[in-house]
């Protein structure tokens, strides 16, 4: 990031102030803790042995290849679930208000192959923070292949990113294999030598645990031939990826959510709250079932506004967030149907990809 960005107008404060004392109020009234709780310690543990039983099932019986490759498949909707619904919030620390119950299942990370250490980073700091914003948000900053940001250079090939994108979203889990090595390297060296060591080893811990579970016990320990195992991992990272990835992107990359910049000397026009408001968008609120697999990730206005408050609250404190936001004049961006923001999604990507 080349300049300190800062949000502005005073005057804006007023909502966000209001819009806390009212979330405030509803937990007080209902006697309800802002965390997950036990519904979510029950939720983490459902999916990791959602997980973990029919992994065990590919090592120890043996199965038709085509039976294992549908295993395969529900086990990357499994690791999708694991990040979505239980690892974001424990990352958040809205998990759980005991801060080791946080830790150990923000530490599920490690099962989708990720690194605890660079989301942190990355989603919490950077993206939450600077949501939308050119040069500061790292998760629109997309690859050489593909253009979330307008204000990105435009190469011919972005020209054709609405097609090809959704194969590349499926690479998200193997991306982390590059990505979280630049990213927690970068980040730690400015805490010295001892600090990226940490970093680092346990970085190299996480991706081995990952691999010797999903990968090398199958090939030492399954029936399964080797080839129909490579052929399960990779199926299990682009199921994976592409379920987190499409997810992530529509909430910040379809129209209604905007891109703004600062001023020269890296003001915004708007107060954070504001800003989260004109750069995030719901969709499919009503859907109990996906909001419960998805981990409230379809909620993301609410999520940005309090991302330290538990996604299984989201669709309690949204009305409050729309009547508030509609008070005050300040839109509100939601989507009806998962379908409807996809389509906008992939019209966001077509208008990118042009001008």
């Amino acid at each position: 990031m080349s300049q300190t960005i800062r949000f502005a107008n005073a005057q804006q404060f007023t909502f966000h102030q209001s819009l806390k004392q009212r979330v405030k109020e509803y937990f007080d009234q209902k006697g309800l803790s802002s965390n997950g709780g036990m519904r979510m310690i029950g939720k983490g543990l459902f999916w990791i042995l959602a997980y973990l039983g029919p992994l065990t099932l590919l090592i120890a019986v043996p199965m038709p290849w085509w039976a294992a490759m549908l295993v395969f498949v529900w086990l990357g909707i499994a690791l999708a679930g694991i990040g979505m619904g239980v690892m974001h919030d424990a990352c958040h620390n809205s998990f759980s208000d005991k801060a080791w119950i946080n830790r150990l299942f923000a530490s599920s990370i490690y099962m989708i192959g990720g690194n605890k250490f660079s989301w942190k980073m990355q989603h919490n700091v950077y993206h939450h923070t600077y949501t939308n914003i050119h040069g500061a948000d790292e998760d629109i900053a997309g690859m050489a292949l593909l253009r979330f940001d307008k204000h990105q250079p435009l190469r011919p090939v972005h020209r054709f990113q609405h097609l090809y994108a959704p194969l590349l979203y499926s690479m998200m889990t193997l991306s982390f294999y590059v990505k979280d090595v630049r990213q927690a390297i970068r980040w730690s060296m400015a805490k010295g030598p001892h600090f990226v060591f940490q970093q680092m080893t346990k970085l190299i811990t996480g991706k081995l645990l990952y691999f010797g579970i999903l990968l090398v016990l199958p090939l030492m320990l399954s029936p399964l031939s080797w080839i129909t195992v490579l052929a399960g991992f990779l199926v299990v990272n682009l199921v994976a990826g592409f379920i987190m990835a499409i997810v992530f992107q529509l909430a910040h990359v379809v129209e209604g959510a905007d891109q703004p910049l600062p001023d020269d000397k890296g003001l915004m026009d708007n107060s954070w709250a504001v800003h989260q408001l004109q750069t995030t968008a719901n969709f499919s609120p009503g859907n109990r079932l996906l909001t419960w697999y998805l981990g409230g990730l379809n909620y993301q206005v609410e999520h940005h506004l309090f991302p330290n408050i538990s996604h299984i609250h989201y669709p309690a404190i949204a009305r409050i967030v729309r009547e508030t936001a509609a008070e005050f004049g300040y839109g509100y961006n939601t989507f009806p149907s998962m379908a409807l923001a996809v389509n906008s999604h992939l019209r966001t990507l077509k208008a990118y990809g042009r001008s």
